[in-house]
């Protein structure tokens, strides 16, 4: 099951501090990239949650 994209909870969203803004850190294919920019990316295969204590949760 793949997650539903929220960029700015993905652990591949990081801060470039040369160009002054945030990055997906993967090498996406042409059409992600587009989907990316566009804010389209409804499900995305990279996604990694930054919350380090989810699974926790989800054992409870």
């Amino acid at each position: 099951m793949r997650e539903i994209s929220n960029c700015d909870s993905c652990a591949n969203f990081i801060y470039d501090e040369d160009e002054d803004y945030y990055v997906c850190d993967m090498n996406l294919d042409e059409d992600d990239m587009v989907r990316f920019l566009t804010g389209t990316f409804e499900s995305c295969p990279y996604y990694q949650s930054n919350d380090e204590y989810e699974i926790v949760r989800h054992q409870m």
